[in-house]
């Protein structure tokens, strides 16, 4: 079709599509599905070749944040039993990195639930990413934190972090609705302090909360133009106790279209499946693995991810290879620019950095993992129908099987899932 070659021919060259031609990924039919699929799949391999990075979230401080965004488990007045504990220790919070560098995670992105770091509390998180670097070498290590202050990014950058990652989440003309205790504006200025103290700026989305096709282009070509070099694409997991508890509006056919649409606007950025995959693309994640070239490993930050072992089985029976730690992730001319403007993340092979994540996609304050507060948490089960539902219903409906609230991992007594 006329529109995907286009695109592709676009992606290739790293030309901006118009918005008419990113609405007009989001409305293709599912009849030609693997065909947008295909096409975004041309401009990956060209950017990516055939490597997936896998990144690790260790969430250093739980739950009880005071900021009210609508599709966060850590929200105030959250009533989602999640796990709730205080600051870990460097050395916890090091172990816990350990677990995921072991199943082969190039990055680990250490988050922590508020509004935003105090510097005694930026003085923790160096000591922690001094002990994570000191034990583990050549790792990369995102912060996500929140709102930064004037010069805290430079004191993380000074400590050893990478990257910064602070979400958009969604556009800046929906996003009143969705959190009133700070605002879009607030959002873009800590990416843009992160950006101007050299570290590598990971900022992403969250879909699935009844946005229109019209906010999700709006919130990617925001962060094309905010150049960040990670993308995370959370799916928001509804869940008792939070606002959103009732919006479950994505299939895995829409979240292929919304991975394809990304990946046509930030041709050459790492695109990460972050929060909700599981659950949403269910037993099309390999599919998005043509698109997108990053996932994390394991668990979640308050919720379970499928094991650790079955996501990489899951990248090299899809035909994909685990990335490398001598291995940059960002194509030369990011990975260049990151590194002229200061930062060491991508900018050489042995960094092997330039994804940015949290959640993280990682992370509270960005809220890397959608529906989580910085981590999907479990929702619960919705009655069963008392007769069979129809292939629509079915395909909307919660699949709630696949939702757990992380209950092992940093701040437990057992094993991580990685």
């Amino acid at each position: 079709m006329d529109l995907l070659n286009t695109l592709v021919e676009k992606g290739l060259r790293r030309e901006l599509p118009t918005r008419e031609e990113a609405l007009a990924v989001l409305a293709t039919s599912d009849d030609e599905l693997l065909d947008v699929v295909a096409a975004a799949g041309k401009v990956r391999r060209k950017w990516f070749g055939r490597r997936v990075k896998l990144n690790y979230l260790v969430n250093l401080k739980s739950g009880l944040c005071p900021e009210d965004c609508s599709y966060c488990s850590q929200r105030l007045g959250s009533k989602a039993e999640i796990l709730k504990y205080t600051w870990l220790k460097p050395d916890e919070a090091s172990q816990a990195a350990a677990a995921g560098v072991a199943g082969g995670a190039k990055r680990v992105c250490l988050v922590a639930s508020g509004r935003g770091p105090t510097d005694r509390d930026v003085e923790r998180v160096g000591r922690t990413i001094e002990a994570i670097k000191e034990q583990n070498e050549g790792v990369e290590v995102c912060a996500c934190l929140g709102l930064l202050s004037d010069g805290q990014a430079e004191r993380l950058k000074d400590a050893g972090a990478d990257a910064y990652n602070h979400n958009l989440n969604t556009s800046e003309a929906t996003y009143a609705g969705i959190t009133k205790t700070h605002t879009y504006a607030d959002r873009v200025d800590t990416v843009q302090k992160a950006h101007a103290a050299g570290l590598s700026a990971c900022s992403g989305l969250i879909a699935g909360m009844g946005e229109t096709d019209e906010d999700l282009v709006d919130v990617v070509y925001a962060l094309r133009e905010l150049d960040s070099d990670s993308v995370p694409v959370n799916f928001l997991i509804p869940f008792e106790g939070t606002p959103l508890a009732k919006e479950w509006n994505l299939t895995p056919q829409r979240c292929l279209r919304i991975l394809a649409m990304v990946r046509f606007v930030c041709p050459d950025v790492e695109v990460r499946i972050a929060g909700g995959r599981e659950v949403h693309l269910r037993s099309m994640q390999p599919l998005a693995l043509n698109i997108a070239n990053s996932i994390f490993l394991g668990d979640y930050l308050t919720s379970e991810g499928q094991a650790g072992q079955a996501d990489l089985d899951m990248i090299a029976d899809a035909g994909f290879e685990v990335e490398g730690a001598g291995t940059t992730t960002l194509p030369k001319h990011r990975a260049d620019a990151l590194a002229a403007a200061g930062g060491g993340c991508g900018s050489t092979a042995s960094a092997g950095c330039g994804s940015g994540d949290a959640a993280e996609g990682a992370g509270c304050g960005s809220h890397a993992e959608a529906g989580g507060g910085c981590g999907p948490c479990g929702g619960h089960a919705a009655p069963a129908p008392a007769e069979a539902p129809t292939a629509e219903a079915a395909a909307n409906t919660a699949r709630t099987d696949l939702v757990a609230v992380r209950r092992r991992g940093a701040g437990t007594d057992l094993a991580p899932n990685a």
